[in-house]
């Protein structure tokens, strides 16, 4: 016999696995009708074995209700429950696996959007207490290099000769990289037809996987000078040196680290909206250097942040990067070159002040 209890209880892990599903196949879709990309589906099951992990260690069974035909006691005590998951899931994220907030924004968000898709695409009915589950912005400082800094990188050649084979691989992607703003994905998945060479000039044109914005740029010399390097390369459809992601992590920062990139940086993450710093090592409170920090992601912000602080209009910058008008990680870099732009105008009225003007009195 099938009880009240029966009817309005739903498995919570089987509708999730059927939203993966549903995502993976195209038949949930993002609002502007696009697919659901790779990342953002492999961030669902990670999300699903979080939870599920969360539900294991803490004994909380998770299960949803159809509200439709509860009580008012009924919706109070559903009410309660996921108030309940709430405190004890980010008790979970935040004290026993030591997250941030950015990440456990993250996975709360992905736990709306699923209660969004119950509502909405399942007519399942499962209540609106999801609304209450609070996310929080967390400011991650951006590191990137200056103007004169990736200069160093780009023009040095005394530095470039002392690298190994495989530091100098690391400098050229590292050089292409700050210099075209690409995500990591698309900056690897780089091939001969993306190269236009039109009267002797030659222009990068891609397309971005995850936002399947166009970009045609034109490539400065030192860039082609790095591409020509690696066109000799026979039976090869790769314009760039193959490296993986873990690999060029680990010789990026010792790249910076040889070229003497060592000066002391803060570490700063935060936990419910409170700032911490994170040393390198607690035992002797030794704290990160610059070449520590730097990895893939700061090839990109270095490119949109170089080409903001060198007076390229926010618009076009924008046009390369593929942010939104809107963005607010956008705003980030902006702001970064603001700073920058301000050290530039210190140094004008530097030399505004040693502009003097002698006047002689006309002799009659």
């Amino acid at each position: 016999m099938t009880t009240k209890k029966n009817k309005l209880e739903i498995s919570f892990f089987e509708m999730f696995e059927q939203f993966v599903r549903e995502s993976e196949s195209g038949k949930r879709l993002q609002p502007n009708g696009k697919k659901i990309s790779d990342g953002t589906i492999r961030n669902y099951i990670n999300t699903c074995r979080i939870v599920k992990k969360f539900s294991e260690t803490n004994h909380f069974l998770m299960r949803l209700k159809k509200t439709n035909f509860l009580t008012q006691r009924e919706l109070l005590r559903e009410k309660n429950y996921w108030k309940k998951f709430y405190i004890r899931f980010t008790d979970y994220l935040y004290k026993t696996s030591g997250h941030y907030d950015n990440y456990v924004s993250s996975i709360i968000k992905i736990i709306k959007t699923f209660f969004s898709w119950l509502n909405k695409d399942q007519s399942l009915n499962v209540g609106e207490f999801y609304k209450k589950f609070h996310l929080r912005n967390e400011n991650i400082p951006i590191l990137v290099l200056l103007p004169e800094e990736l200069n160093f990188f780009i023009y040095n050649k005394e530095f470039e000769n002392s690298l190994s084979l495989s530091l100098q691989k690391t400098k050229d992607l590292f050089v292409f990289g700050c210099t075209v703003a690409l995500r990591f994905c698309d900056l690897l998945a780089l091939q001969r037809s993306n190269i236009r060479i039109i009267n002797e000039t030659w222009y990068l044109s891609t397309r971005s996987k995850k936002t399947g914005a166009e970009l045609i740029m034109r490539l400065p010399e030192y860039a082609i000078d790095i591409l020509k390097k690696y066109f000799k390369l026979k039976n090869s459809k790769q314009i760039l040196p193959k490296i993986s992601n873990t690999n060029l992590n680990k010789n990026i920062k010792k790249l910076l680290e040889k070229a003497g990139f060592t000066n002391p940086v803060k570490k700063i993450r935060e936990k419910r909206g409170q700032q911490k710093e994170i040393l390198k090592n607690k035992n002797n409170n030794k704290v990160y250097r610059m070449c520590d920090l730097t990895s893939t992601h700061t090839m990109r912000r270095t490119a949109i942040t170089t080409m903001l602080s060198l007076g390229v209009p926010e618009q076009v910058v924008r046009k390369i990067s593929g942010h939104a008008a809107g963005s607010k990680e956008f705003y980030k870099y902006v702001f970064v070159s603001q700073n920058y732009m301000q050290n530039e105008t210190d140094k004008m009225f530097e030399i505004l002040k040693e502009k003097k003007l002698n006047l002689i009195e006309n002799i009659v």
